[in-house]
């Protein structure tokens, strides 16, 4: 025997020979034997398949969809609001959002419930609107004409100033100067400080040079307000105008609950006077027009009254106590004074001149 042939029977009787069977342990044959009877994988083990990919289509329109009508509602908040009854037409008895836009329609009709003292506004699309200033909308400032987006959003501001001092201020509605609102007037425009000075000093005013044109006023002795809550609703808008000055103009309706001054009663009678007014303000690059800083000019000015007298012009408004309703010689001409929708002058009780008067379907 050769020594290779020596040395691998030597190595074989040590490990076994290649192939050579060997003999399993009894642990061995017993786990073995277990397995035979069990059927199914054995305990603990884990069966390993390719991962699948999932269709995730449903979840992922659903996310899209949902993130769009979350954009709609960031970029265009009134807009949702209107279209679940938000606006001017919805009857759910919440505030209404912020008039951002010119309504589509007159609101709703509500339940036919006359005013008291202690709810001057129910029975009236005004119980849903804002409080004095809060009920006119002003919009985000942009560049505009000459001047940049911060003396855009400064002009608006003192464009809802002049609105607030002329039909809000306790003491104009009572009849006296409206020294806030003529402070913010541009005091060279030679026909309106004309007017001013006229409206404000003549006992017998005309249709053109009546005060009210501007301002809210009640005569003291024969009027007061109910409370100190005068709701509105309206809005600002402003464009480029003339000689590159920011036109700022004001469509806004005012609803004043008043009762008759000598009357202290709990019954006493509540008279809702409704008043719509369009201002349009022009505030003036001073390079191209004479004005002083703060001020603005009038480009003309109208309004809209229910409730508020259809006799000759007084210089205040006289709420008609006793009367169901102003009466006007034609019967057929009924107005919605909370109607938004239509143009100022084409019925919401007084024109701009005075020269008519009509009948309102609800006060």
């Amino acid at each position: 025997m050769s020594e290779e042939e020596w040395e691998r029977f030597l190595r074989e009787s040590v490990t076994g020979a290649a192939g050579a069977p060997v003999e399993p342990s009894a642990r061995a044959r017993e786990v073995e034997r277990r397995l035979r009877e069990r059927p199914g994988p054995p305990e603990g083990w884990r069966t390993y398949s390719p991962a699948r990919p999932r269709r995730r289509t449903g979840w992922y329109l659903t996310g899209l969809v949902t993130a769009a009508a979350l954009l709609v509602v960031a970029l265009f908040p009134q807009q949702v609001v209107g279209w679940f009854g938000g606006k001017d037409g919805g009857q759910d008895g919440a505030p209404l959002a912020a008039g951002s836009d010119s309504p589509r329609k007159a609101p709703g009709a509500g339940p036919d419930l006359r005013p008291t003292l202690a709810e001057p506004f129910r029975g009236s699309p005004a119980a849903r609107w804002a409080d004095g200033a809060a009920g006119i909308t002003v919009p985000p400032a942009g560049a505009t004409g000459w001047m940049d987006a911060a003396q855009v959003e400064r002009a608006l501001r003192q464009s809802r100033d002049f609105l607030v001092a002329a039909g809000l201020n306790s003491r104009v509605l009572r009849g006296e100067r409206p020294a806030k609102a003529i402070a913010l007037l541009n005091p060279h425009q030679t026909d309106v400080q004309e007017y001013l000075r006229t409206a404000l000093s003549s006992t017998a005013p005309t249709d053109k040079t009546d005060p009210l044109l501007l301002f809210s006023r009640f005569r003291p002795g024969q009027s007061r307000l109910v409370g100190d809550v005068v709701r509105t609703r309206g809005r600002l808008t402003y464009r480029e105008g003339k000689r590159g000055a920011v036109e700022v103009t004001a469509d806004v309706t005012f609803v004043y609950p008043v009762t008759p001054a000598g009357d202290s009663g709990q019954d006493a009678e509540v008279v809702r006077t409704i008043v719509r007014r369009e201002v349009v303000m022009s505030w003036d690059d001073p390079a191209e027009v004479i004005t002083e800083p703060g001020t603005m000019s009038l480009v003309s000015y109208a309004l809209d009254t229910t409730n508020g007298g259809c006799s000759a012009p007084t210089g205040y408004f006289v709420p008609p106590f006793g009367a169901a309703d102003e009466q006007s010689a034609d019967e057929a001409h009924h107005v919605d004074p909370y109607d938004r929708s239509k143009p100022i002058g084409m019925g919401d009780g007084t024109a701009a001149t005075g020269d008519s008067c009509a009948t309102a379907t609800r006060s």
